[in-house]
């Protein structure tokens, strides 16, 4: 039942159905199955700044392995990360100098700027999450192929609070303004809120959107990976098309569902799009998906130029320019509201109950974050230098790990959506 164009854009359904379950996802499962991408540094330990609750799931299912760090590549864990050859390369000349005796103070002065501004603009900000601190000794490298996301049994009271949380407080939402279906209401078919959601700037109206295509997305994964035997002798895990109906079925939900997966797809082409514009920073010679592994290296690198030569090549972008796009000033205050929403449902992460939720739900909002950082950058980004550091825009490596991610588990739920849709159409 999900067909044909979607809001805010020139693009249709199954123009992206084919791209993505064609073209794109097999090849980006294949990069996210490589040594950089499927390391993430996460602190899992945090409180959460909004209220005193510090309970965590007792199942089995919620826990997350971290890594021993020896399992991590060398590249990945060393404290020096190679943004750029120039780095590299100063790095070792100046070794070369110490072991010539001679004393170069022109490029140690060069060097020690380069840091500077690094770490400035890692601090700075442009950022719309509020990320890790990566050096406390609380934050563990993961392995995210050996904590996939899928259901744990996380449910109820405390789930509900998370998301309620999410929409009530961050959606630009009026407390009078009721959202379809929300829990122990009255509901008028969700008049009022598509009323109120219709008379919304479009920022406003795509900030919705985008929540509520992450949820949905979210919720695919849980229902295409479900526990559907637990016995002592093994779990197997699968498609649950019940589970799958009760979130998504046109009737169930009163109309909802299809609205939640074409949120879904235009999650995927704001998501894309970002993709298609980061290019230029990915295409410096300098750049290098550093894990220590040399030919391995190159060989992701120009997969992952791949990818992002393939997101270009997508016939019908979203056209960002609408965004922000009045009244300069009223613009800027706009868009500084946009970010620190954002930033608040970052910090929410921290609530969540369900450790494996938790890390799921922290790299996919900081992915989300980075793609918006990208699309806000677009005047820092033509500015990049060929060769030489990028002092305007910068990504880290968790940023980067975390917006191709992000863009995995959304470019999942499109192809396990045609998985149901084939497992329904055979039920018939």
């Amino acid at each position: 039942q999900v067909t044909g164009h979607l809001d805010d854009c020139t693009c249709d359904v199954e123009t992206i159905d084919a791209f993505n379950n064609y073209k794109l996802f097999p090849r980006l499962n294949e990069l996210l199955e490589s040594d950089y991408f499927r390391y993430y540094k996460v602190n899992l330990k945090k409180p959460c700044p909004f209220w005193n609750d510090n309970s965590h799931c007792g199942i089995r299912d919620c826990a997350v392995k971290p890594c021993p760090s020896d399992e991590v590549p060398d590249g990945i864990r060393s404290a020096h990360y190679k943004y750029s050859e120039e780095a590299n390369n100063h790095a070792e000349e100046c070794e070369e100098a110490k072991r010539l005796g001679a004393v170069d103070e022109s490029l140690s002065k060069e060097t020690q700027q380069a840091m500077l501004q690094w770490t400035r603009h890692d601090d700075s900000s442009d950022s719309f999450c509020e990320a890790d601190d990566i050096q406390s000794p609380d934050a563990e490298y993961v392995d995210l192929l050996l904590n996939p996301e899928r259901y744990t049994g996380y449910k109820g009271p405390d789930a509900w609070k998370i998301w309620n949380s999410i929409y009530e407080e961050n959606c630009f939402k009026p407390q009078n303004v009721k959202r379809p279906l929300a829990s122990g209401r009255g509901d008028d078919g969700g008049h009022m809120f598509y009323k109120w959601l219709k008379g919304v700037c479009v920022e406003k109206r795509a900030f919705y959107r985008l929540i509520s295509g992450l949820h949905a997305s979210i919720n695919i994964h849980l229902s295409a990976r479900y526990l559907l035997q637990d016995t002592w002798s093994e779990k197997k895990w699968g498609p649950n098309v019940t589970e799958f109906q009760q979130r998504f079925d046109e009737v169930i939900t009163r109309g909802e569902g299809p609205r939640r997966l074409k949120n879904l797809y235009f999650l995927y082409l704001i998501e894309l799009r970002a993709l298609s514009k980061v290019l230029p920073f990915f295409e410096r010679p300098g750049f290098q998906l550093y894990t220590g592994n040399e030919s391995h290296d190159v060989e992701i690198k120009n997969l992952l130029l791949e990818i992002l030569h393939l997101a270009k090549s997508f016939p019908l972008h979203f056209d960002e320019n609408s965004f922000f796009a009045g009244n300069k000033k009223e613009a800027a205050k706009l868009k500084e509201e946009f970010r620190l929403h954002f930033k608040n449902i970052s910090k929410i992460m921290d609530c969540v109950g369900c450790l494996k939720c938790r890390l799921w739900g922290k790299l996919q909002t900081q992915g989300l974050g980075t793609a918006l950082k990208i699309l806000f950058s677009e005047n820092l980004i033509e500015k990049i230098p060929e060769s030489g550091p990028s002092y305007g825009f910068q990504l880290t490596r968790q940023e980067i790990v975390a917006l191709f991610n992000a863009f995995g588990r959304i470019s999942t739920s499109v192809r396990e959506l045609e998985n149901f849709r084939n497992i329904l159409r055979n039920m018939q």
